[in-house]
């Protein structure tokens, strides 16, 4: 394996995580004008997704899946309340939980963002294989750098 000089790895245009930064601004020009019309941001509409997928969570649940702590999802949540999405309340079996649902509003909201993630995969120009392949990679190396950070 060829090894890169010192200058080959300080270009802009070789850093992976430039590419993860530069496609991560792209998805969300994409995303925006999408999302504006449920009336979201891209952080809301991820719990949005979450509950869709399972209703009546704990606010640490919906930040372990996001890799959000609850001091940034709170304001989030309360947000989304507010615009009578979703509901939050204690657990009744641990009070130091509180549990997410969602609203009639909330649940209703799913059908309007059905075709989101056909229009973002059309938008990347990737066929359904390579989306896969790559979104698994992602997962893998976000994996790893988790790991790395979590290493004493």
């Amino acid at each position: 394996m060829a090894t890169a000089s010192n200058d080959d790895l300080l270009q802009l245009e070789n850093f992976l995580c430039f590419s993860v930064y530069s496609a991560s601004h792209a998805f969300n020009r994409i995303y925006k004008p999408l999302l504006d019309e449920l009336g979201l941001t891209y952080p809301q509409y991820l719990v949005m997704v979450s509950l869709w997928q399972e209703n009546n969570q704990s606010v640490r649940s919906i930040g372990e899946k996001m890799f959000l702590e609850s001091s940034t999802l709170t304001p989030l949540l309360k947000r989304l309340e507010a615009a009578g999405l979703v509901t939050r309340k204690r657990d009744p079996k641990d009070e130091r939980s509180v549990r997410i649902s969602l609203t009639d509003t909330g649940a209703a909201l799913r059908a309007k963002a059905e075709n989101i993630p056909a229009c973002i995969l059309e938008a990347t120009g990737l066929d359904i294989e390579t989306a896969k392949r790559l979104h698994d990679d992602l997962r893998v190396m976000r994996n790893h750098l988790d790991a790395s950070v979590a290493k004493p």
